[in-house]
């Protein structure tokens, strides 16, 4: 039986990643912000539409670097429908998170309920961009600059969006990307931070190599989260042709809606308007009073199947073992309502029409 995987890795040819790689071997330099790296960062810029970036080792070190390198404290308000990454960059770095719910159209924060948990503890918010989908940034602007908060979003899904034709990178005082291999781009594992202010810029440059600012000085209790030559490399090669990746899955995702549109008890992750989307997931909700099918039910039939679709995000970060003592995930309700529908479809650059097909199949099928 053939395995359809919820994601594929998007690779170049062989031939062009080892041509990319051939240079390595004459200077022999495999780290520490080498060519490679500098080169990537100047090519994200141009396509990411940041005015900085920093390339780290992977997307939680983007994030908990730039939380410790702004030395926040207290409280910070963020959302448990995201990856574990999200909430753990915030406990790890002495921080209380403070959860707040989600709209049910686009699933990122709800901006109606962002006031009512600022305390005099609350020094920063951390918004969640889902499935390429992007937050109400107008909001959440006015908010932080009303109440002098911090604002780091985590972009990890939002890799060459835009919105009203600006980069996505560049809302807040910071955007952390994930280049995960399973993501719309990757460096095989990585992730990057954009920034406005140069001085924080400086800060994460400095933590991600141990704190270190010169040969005899270390001053800050730094990480190790360089991103490798090999790394860069990868990401060189993958940048020339994400437009046409880009291209691909829109093309899967529009073939996903014609098949199940209109159909009763589903419902699909929805078109924001102003936003350049990259595909990076497609969601489906399904409701049991409606279709008399759960998510559950949907997940093992395909499975049985071949078929790896994904609850992604379930469960809520606040009902992981390590929080649960601390929070109640009854007080984000639509957060713990779509957790318990949504199950992310297989997409990749790569997937066949008549993947698509047997997938929508045995999901129409089974309602």
């Amino acid at each position: 039986m053939k395995e359809i995987m919820v994601t594929r890795s998007s690779m170049p040819q062989l031939e062009e990643y080892v041509e990319e790689i051939k240079d390595i071997w004459d200077t022999h330099w495999l780290t520490n912000m080498g060519v490679k790296h500098r080169e990537l960062e100047r090519k994200l810029t141009e396509y990411l539409d940041v005015e900085n970036i920093e390339l780290l080792s992977n997307g939680h070190m983007a994030l908990e670097l730039s939380i410790q390198a702004m030395n926040l404290q207290g409280e910070v308000i963020t959302t448990p429908f995201t990856f574990a990454s999200t909430t753990h960059a915030i406990v790890r770095n002495g921080l209380v998170p403070v959860f707040c719910d989600i709209n049910p159209i686009d699933f990122t924060i709800d901006v109606t309920k962002i006031e009512e948990l600022i305390t005099d503890k609350t020094s920063a918010i951390v918004p969640v961009h889902v499935y390429g989908n992007v937050c109400n940034v107008e909001e959440i602007e006015r908010i932080s600059r009303k109440y002098g908060l911090k604002v780091i979003y985590d972009a990890a899904h939002t890799f060459g969006v835009t919105y009203k034709g600006k980069g996505i990178g560049s809302f807040g005082d910071a955007s952390c990307f994930s280049f995960h291999a399973t993501k719309v781009f990757n460096t095989i594992e990585g992730g990057a931070v954009c920034y406005r202010d140069k001085e924080l810029g400086d800060k994460i440059y400095n933590l991600k190599n141990f704190g270190i600012r010169g040969e005899e000085s270390v001053e800050g209790v730094g990480a190790n989260a360089k991103m490798n030559e090999f790394q860069a490399a990868m990401g060189i090669c993958n940048l020339r042709h994400i437009d046409e990746e880009i291209g691909k899955r829109e093309k899967i995702i529009k073939y996903y809606r014609e098949r199940l549109k209109n159909i009763e008890g589903i419902q699909l992750n929805c078109v924001q308007k102003e936003v350049k989307s990259n595909f990076a997931y497609f969601p489906v909700l399904f409701d049991e009073k409606k279709s008399g099918k759960n998510r559950d039910e949907i997940f093992k039939k395909l499975k049985e199947s071949g078929i790896y679709a994904r609850k992604y995000f379930y469960p809520l970060t606040n009902m992981f073992e390590c929080y649960k003592k601390y929070y109640n995930s009854m007080e984000t309700p639509v957060a713990l309502e779509v957790s318990k529908k949504v199950l992310t479809l297989p997409l990749y650059a790569d997937l066949s029409i008549g993947d698509v097909n047997k997938i929508c199949d045995i999901i129409v099928e089974g309602l």
